[in-house]
């Protein structure tokens, strides 16, 4: 299956997500068919995320989508857990199928025996509990410091690069949901959030979303799974 990616939000997510399709394709030994479409300005999508601006934002998804679908792909998915906010609404007017980030994460969870999670990423997917999306999992945050928390994810997505304080604050972060709150993992909902934890060490259970994606995508483009 020939895959769409929307890249650009931000441009290391985008780079993360082809370079962990293809170390998974290897693994399946399939090829990988692949064509991402770049979204023009990524500080229109945090306008549109900060203001729950969702039609508008599926108004900008769309013709990137039919790019994709112009190159052959068969399907399309969103680099960013962020801009899942309005996946209901690009769904509405894509072009072609959407693969979800968020809607395989409940099952993960529950597969790993994991009953509460801890949430790391914009303000949106923090303050939402990731849309609201899990069933079968709590999904607790610092809901004191999603400001601040939110302000460093969107700095270190825009910048493509994560500085030492700021890491500092996310692993501390997660220390104290597991410490505090009862986390039993720390899920990085921020696809950019590799730039953070990456070589880390924290001393607690970390989940990448991004990986769960990019295992949905990977079954997908071997033949191993189809589209609903």
């Amino acid at each position: 299956m020939h895959i769409g990616l929307i890249g650009g939000i931000g441009p290391a997510a985008t780079v993360v997500y082809y370079q962990r399709l293809v170390a998974r394709m290897r693994e399946l030994g399939a090829p990988l068919n692949l064509t991402i479409a770049h979204t023009p300005d990524i500080q229109v999508l945090i306008r549109n995320n900060l203001a729950d601006r969702r039609e508008e934002q599926a108004r900008e998804y769309a013709p990137l989508i039919d790019r994709l679908k112009a190159a052959g792909c068969d399907c399309a998915a969103i680099t960013s857990l962020g801009g899942h906010f309005c996946f209901a609404e690009t769904q509405a007017i894509s072009s072609l199928p959407l693969v979800s980030a968020v809607e395989p994460l409940d099952d993960y969870f529950v597969a790993q025996g994991i009953r509460r999670i801890g949430l790391l990423g914009t303000r949106v997917v923090m303050r939402t509990r990731l849309y609201g999306q899990l069933a079968r999992t709590e999904a607790v945050a610092l809901d004191g410091e999603i400001e601040t928390l939110g302000q460093t994810y969107q700095d270190i997505a825009v910048a493509g690069t994560c500085t030492a304080d700021q890491r500092a604050l996310f692993l501390d972060a997660g220390a104290r949901m597991v410490r505090d709150l009862g986390a039993e993992a720390i899920v990085l909902a921020g696809t950019d959030l590799n730039l953070a934890f990456d070589g880390q060490a924290p001393g607690y259970p970390v989940i990448d979303a991004l990986d769960v994606h990019v295992a949905v995508l990977a079954d997908l483009a071997a033949g191993r799974t189809a589209l609903p």
